[in-house]
């Protein structure tokens, strides 16, 4: 590894990006292999915000690693300045693993902290999430170079994150979002950069028919995110027109696939048919974080 954190996407090389799916392919495989990869090793895991998969995840991850999760739960630096937060953990625990409202506080943790910090979500990036996307998309189709995913939605973390890794792995990434909703521009001109030298193309767009049709991979996420409730209303009446459904999907490539980072609010984003339909590989998603997290956590900490 050559950066010791995971804040965003860009803490991994492009290849270091191909060689944990790699990894996590093989340990999902052989996982008793590497049941004791993280002898005595202990992570914190600092949570601000609800979790289902990412907690849980995180939490088996480490134990089938053999190593030992100790949990916090609530604001992280409230009590106490968080640079003392990162030095009191530091001398405690191996890693620390942050899901904050703020990616400011992921990095504050890191430049604090004298072990690994993986941002295991933040407003800005959802770096774990984009890697158990893309080996979702690698067991789907064999490889995901050329392949073409359709982000539909709010141009949010999980959106940034997907441009991020998909361009960089040589995918071509079209985002449909509202116009005041969009990717923020400095991500999206790196993610542009990447994707013209990995060969790939990214677009984004106000169409989400232009973004679908004949795409491999359709994706959205949640319209209002946590710490959004206020502008949820106003947000459904934009987002109205990007809601996945069936007729959206049949636009796209035959024997495309559906993803959502999950949890959906059926019936907004993505319609129940949908979600439920034989081309949705929304569980793979879920179960796969699980197995690239432990690839994440080995390559981190072995």
């Amino acid at each position: 590894m050559h950066a010791p954190d995971f804040t965003s996407d860009l803490d991994l090389l492009d290849d270091e990006v191909e060689k944990l799916l790699d990894l996590a392919a093989e340990m999902k495989q052989t996982p008793t292999r590497y049941a004791q990869a993280l002898p005595g090793k202990s992570i914190a895991l600092l949570f601000e915000k609800p979790s289902l998969r990412t907690r849980l995840t995180f939490e088996l991850a480490i134990k089938q690693l053999g190593g030992e999760a100790v949990a916090v739960d609530g604001p992280i630096g409230g009590r106490e300045p968080l640079k003392d937060v990162a030095r009191n953990l530091d001398r405690w625990v191996n890693g620390i693993v942050a899901r904050t409202f703020s990616q400011t506080t992921v990095e504050d943790l890191a430049r604090w902290s004298a072990v690994p910090v993986i941002n295991a979500l933040s407003d800005r990036y959802h770096p774990c999430q984009a890697l158990a996307d893309l080996l979702t998309i690698r067991e789907a189709f064999g490889a995901e170079r050329g392949r073409t995913l359709a982000y539909t939605g709010d141009g949010n973390n999980v959106a940034h994150s997907l441009m991020l890794t998909a361009c960089r792995l040589g995918m071509n990434v079209r985002v449909a979002t509202p116009p005041d909703y969009a990717p923020s521009a400095d991500i999206a001109e790196r993610a542009q950069a990447a994707a013209r030298t990995n060969g790939a193309e990214l677009l984004l767009t106000a169409s989400p028919e232009e973004a679908v049709r004949g795409a491999d991979v359709v994706y959205t996420d949640v319209w209002a995110s946590m710490g959004q409730e206020a502008e949820a209303e106003t947000r459904r009446r934009h987002f109205q027109p990007y809601q996945v459904t069936a007729a959206l999907l049949k636009q796209a490539a035959p024997g495309a696939i559906f993803l959502h980072c999950l949890p959906a609010h059926r019936g907004e984003e993505v319609t129940d048919e949908v979600i439920e339909s034989t081309q949705s590989r929304v569980f793979d998603q879920a179960e796969n974080r699980l197995h690239t997290q432990k690839a994440l956590l080995l390559m981190l900490l072995g």
